[in-house]
């Protein structure tokens, strides 16, 4: 198009951790895209702490590798250090977490952006959109002029009033064309920081706010609110006494993030972190000098992210507790900068010093940098369809802090999806809709455009229906073929995933197969109770999946198993398939090929390498739980065809196990005519809606059973 200074496919907004996926998946479905950021050499800052994954948060960073993302890779890349959290849990709450050279990160992510074919970085200020009305003549099908709609939606009248994005203007008075716009500013959208009672404009420290685009957005009509979120003070590690702290190492032998990692780089020269411990000191400081958090003075009215508090809220809000947690963790292998993790203030300079010498180890302790809060603009996520594209603008897609949302992980698995689906919209191609039962990034994207938000959206396994289904072990399984679909997966990588499922199958096959014998029996009485399992540190026994003490008797008390398959030993919740190892590699040698596990003779057993391990465990999750599984299937499957489901009037809320009183009030309330009224009431949890709908059927047996009596 003429009138454009240059011209592109897709033009991503904002190269956060949702800018760059999007960017990456566009070019990677061959589309000419161009990143537009302020500062090039900030791209993928880590603004808060420089980890990757959490509870919940690792399941989304593996489903975005699933799909063909970037995270993962990066993360094993400059990952210094790596633990497989809740490991004395079920299998179905494993996550891995990384904490990451801040500096490598970003320079990691450039280097790879910088190589991929079709993708132009570029430093800009975008200051507006360019909108035109989208042409949609009455007789047409809208399917040609409106590319990406759903199958299943047809085109009404509004269809036509929509307008459309062809472009962004910027400061300079530039004009950029593309067929497809994806918004991913993060926390800039007219950004105000708040350290006691100063605040200034701003995006992050020392970054300008988006101000022009804040605006611009503002009059395209689409609804938006103001949020909040903040970051803790940063300290000079030389400063610190660290034989105060309890030391929490990595993990010996880590998980990667990747399933296309073998072994992340930084395994044999993992840093630790640090536990800390506030004081009544503290806590008397903290008190003393609330009324000038910003928070409680009325200078900011946004509100903030209820699970991650800052600690003056920590002690307004719990005050009996008499100590809380922190965390000290380094920022990176070439600096002495220490985060300190559930420090998150927004108290005068002086008050955070303050703060920081009441407790042991950190009295000579420097601040290189102060926490600090800021607020900023959001948009209304219930604006947005399935695909993340907004219903009033074709071709606009949001992506990340700007839905609502907080973290690393939720804002790449959504620019992740708004790049394929822009992609896919502008080849004219089918989108890429998941379902909830499919992944949490599912989960996340139906939160928030059936339910909205009013506080930063975090992600928790319990969001989920069916959290036993979405593992991390089987994100690959679940995904990798919607990424080959759509073209993100290489022909190696599929390779690689087809020849793994082939040895996840074999290996349980081999399991229903193979019978118990005396032999088998002495091998598996030579292996020890605290072989090392996924994710734990070294002289840590392993608890069962099922999170029970792990008491594992001789093995002369299976003798009663004698002539039984492998695979119904190891539904035993006191086996786990670490034990089974020696005999597993002599019955099937082939499926330790593609990396063998260390052999010492010294041992009387051998420990599995990380690539083996997760493997072994994957398939010990499918047979142990291989009930449960079956019966989330046919939940699942329930559950879909239930969604139009009415409740009964006479339905009893109070009586149903497991719902909380918060659930009980807010059904009671609306008194939702379906299952999916009340789905998508405000704070009523996907699990609780599965509650209700199991005990629709108990109830109304109960009452068949009252009425013949």
């Amino acid at each position: 198009m003429g009138q454009f200074t240059e011209q592109f496919d897709v033009v991503v907004v904002g190269a956060g951790h949702a800018g760059c996926e999007a960017a990456m998946a566009a070019a990677r479905l061959g589309l000419k895209t161009a990143l537009y950021t302020l500062n090039v050499d900030l791209i993928a800052q880590m603004s808060c702490n420089p980890a990757v994954g959490g509870i919940a948060k690792g399941h989304l960073v593996r489903e975005v590798d699933a799909l063909g993302g970037i995270m993962g890779e990066i993360t094993d890349a400059v990952g210094i250090q790596f633990r497989l959290l809740n490991t004395s849990r079920g299998p179905a709450v494993w996550s891995p977490r990384a904490q990451c050279d801040k500096q490598a990160y970003r320079l990691k992510m450039r280097e790879v952006l910088e190589l991929q074919p079709n993708l132009k970085i570029k430093q800009a200020e975008v200051a507006d959109l360019i909108i035109q009305p989208s042409v949609v003549s009455p007789q047409s099908s809208g399917k040609a002029d409106l590319p990406g709609l759903p199958d299943d939606r047809r085109l009404t009248p509004d269809d036509s009033e929509r307008k459309r994005a062809v472009g962004i203007r910027l400061r300079d008075g530039r004009t950029v064309g593309a067929a497809a716009v994806i918004i991913t500013t993060g926390t800039f959208l007219n950004g105000l920081i708040h350290c006691g009672e100063q605040q200034y404009p701003a995006g992050r420290s020392g970054e300008p706010a988006a101000v022009l685009l804040g605006e611009a957005l503002k009059q395209l009509g689409l609804r938006g609110c103001r949020l909040k979120t903040g970051t803790p003070p940063r300290l000079d590690g030389r400063t610190i006494d660290w034989s105060q702290f309890q030391v929490q190492p990595g993990d010996v032998d880590p998980t990667p993030f990747s399933f296309r990692t073998r072994q992340v780089a930084h395994h044999d020269s993992q840093v630790p972190c640090y536990i800390a411990w506030t004081t009544p000191e503290t806590h008397r400081i903290i008190r003393e000098n609330v009324h000038r958090s910003p928070m409680y003075s009325g200078q900011i009215h946004s509100i903030g992210p209820r699970y991650c508090p800052s600690i003056e809220d920590k002690i307004v809000k719990f005050p009996d507790k008499i100590t809380h947690q922190l965390f000290l963790e380094p920022e990176g292998l070439n600096t002495h900068e220490i985060y300190v993790n559930g420090m998150s203030t927004s108290l005068p300079v002086e008050i955070q010093f303050a703060i920081l010498k009441s407790i042991p180890g950190l009295e000579t302790a420097e601040m290189l940098r102060p926490g600090y809060a800021i607020e900023y603009d959001s948009i209304d996520p219930t604006e947005l369809e399935r695909t993340l594209e907004t219903k009033k603008i074709v071709g606009l897609f949001l992506a990340g802090q700007v839905n609502g949302t907080s973290g690393y992980e939720e804002a790449a698995c959504q620019g992740l999806m708004a790049g394929i689906n822009a992609a896919l919209q502008v080849k004219n191609d089918p989108p890429l809709i998941l379902d909830r039962s499919d992944a949490y990034t599912a989960i996340l994207i139906d939160d928030l455009i059936s339910k909205g938000t009013d506080e930063p959206y975090r992600m928790f396994t319990s969001r989920a229906e069916f959290r036993l289904h979405l593992r991390i072990d089987n994100a690959d399984r679940r995904l990798t073929p919607h990424g080959r679909r759509v073209g993100l997966i290489s022909d190696s990588a599929w390779n690689d995933f087809l020849a793994k499922q082939q040895r996840l199958e074999s290996m349980k096959q081999l399991l229903e197969r193979a019978k118990l014998t005396n032999v088998m029996l002495e091998q598996i009485a030579r292996t020890t109770t605290d072989c090392v399992g996924p994710g734990l540190r070294a002289g840590q026994a392993e608890h069962s999946p099922a999170g029970e003490n792990d008491q594992r008797p001789p093995s002369n008390d299976f003798a009663s198993a004698l002539g039984q398959t492998l695979a119904q030993l190891l539904k035993r919740p006191e086996i786990a398939i670490e034990q089974l190892a020696p005999v597993l590699r002599q019955l099937a040698p082939e499926l330790f090929e593609h990396e063998q596990i260390r052999v010492d003779p010294r041992e009387p057993v051998a420990p599995l390498s990380c690539s083996v391990r997760n493997e072994f465990k994957s398939v010990e999750t499918e047979i142990k739980y291989e009930g449960y599984l079956l019966q989330q299937q046919r939940s699942i499957e329930r559950l879909k065809k239930a969604e139009q489901r009415a409740i009964p009037q006479w339905f009893d809320y109070r009586s149903v196990s497991g719902l909380s009183r918060e659930m009980q009030e807010k059904l009671i309330k609306v008194r939702p005519r379906t299952l999916g009224h009340a789905s998508r009431i405000p704070g009523v949890t996907p699990a609780a809606v599965s509650l209700v709908h199991v005990y629709i059927e108990i109830q109304a047996k109960r009452r068949e059973q009252a009425a013949v009596i």
